[in-house]
């Protein structure tokens, strides 16, 4: 275990560090979640706009080290994908 207070201190931060990304990474499921939900509830109007405010919370947790580029890239384009195919099909 840690036995230098600077070891201490790294150990606290760590914790804290780590309980706030779980909560961000739990906020862009949330977002993702919602868009998937319109999605299955065939409600295009919904899932647009669902999608429009997700893009930009996946963006943010790329530039807070959240989520990877490529990982953030490919949520939103198969997202994007899947809401204009019920658009279409609608």
């Amino acid at each position: 275990m840690a036995n230098s207070p600077q070891a201490r201190k790294r150990a606290r931060q760590a914790v804290k560090r780590r309980a706030h990304n779980a909560s961000q990474r739990s906020m862009v499921r949330t977002y993702i979640k919602r868009v998937l939900g319109a999605i299955e509830a065939k409600d295009a109007a919904t899932a647009g706009t669902a999608l429009t405010e997700a893009i930009p919370v996946i963006d943010k947790m790329v530039s807070k080290g959240i989520l990877h580029k490529n990982q953030a890239a490919r949520y939103k384009s198969r997202l994007n994908t899947k809401v204009k195919a019920l658009a279409t099909s609608a």
